[in-house]
């Protein structure tokens, strides 16, 4: 349990208004970061992830909701904005969603996968799943997802990959090489024309 109050920076007697003024600046701060291109996106959704897992590990030891109100959750309109592809939308409502119980870290993974957040949808589903180990939903979902990444894994390796992981073309990989190889050759080609026509 020390680990968890050691992520949101707080000691383990923090008040309870201490550690929810944590929590809601560190979310925040995660929340705007996660968009960052490169490593600082990725890091930032790593660290959500892992203040999410901490609140609710705390708020539960302390036997209390992490859903103030006691409002029950309706997930279906973010479950029809993935539908309709509207991920960032989705996104949002989901963000304003403070129960963050099994189903909340399922539509997360869901949304992460439609990002090609691979590593990160599987974070989250192994979060449902911790949450509720018997749900056959989120265990189908989790063994989709992790025959997925055996199939890129041996792709990648025997060199039949097609295409770019979504984490190189994030983080500059070789989409950005053919850029860069792209630009070289067009200068050359520009210079080998102004030096014959002048």
């Amino acid at each position: 349990m020390q680990e968890y109050y050691k992520i949101l920076g707080v000691s383990e007697n923090a008040a309870d208004t201490e550690i929810d003024a944590q929590y809601t600046k560190l979310k925040d701060k995660y929340l705007r970061e996660r968009f960052y291109e490169g490593e600082i996106g990725n890091e930032a959704a790593r660290n959500l992830t892992k203040l999410e897992t901490a609140y609710a590990e705390i708020k539960r030891s302390r036997g209390e909701k992490v859903n103030d109100n006691g409002t029950a959750y309706n997930f279906s309109e973010v479950e029809n904005l993935i539908k309709n592809n509207k991920i960032n939308e989705a996104q949002n409502v989901l963000d304003d969603i403070n129960d963050r119980n099994a189903e909340w870290h399922y539509l997360q993974s869901v949304i992460f996968y439609k990002k090609n957040w691979i590593n990160e949808s599987k974070k989250q589903l192994e979060i449902a799943l911790n949450m509720e180990p018997h749900n056959q939903k989120y265990s189908d979902a989790y063994s989709k997802l992790k025959q997925k990444i055996s199939y890129n894994e041996s792709q990648f390796r025997s060199g039949n990959a097609q295409g770019t992981y979504a984490d190189d073309r994030q983080m500059g990989g070789s989409g950005a090489n053919d850029c860069l190889s792209f630009c070289a050759t067009w200068c050359c080609m520009n210079m080998m024309c102004n030096m014959c026509c002048r």
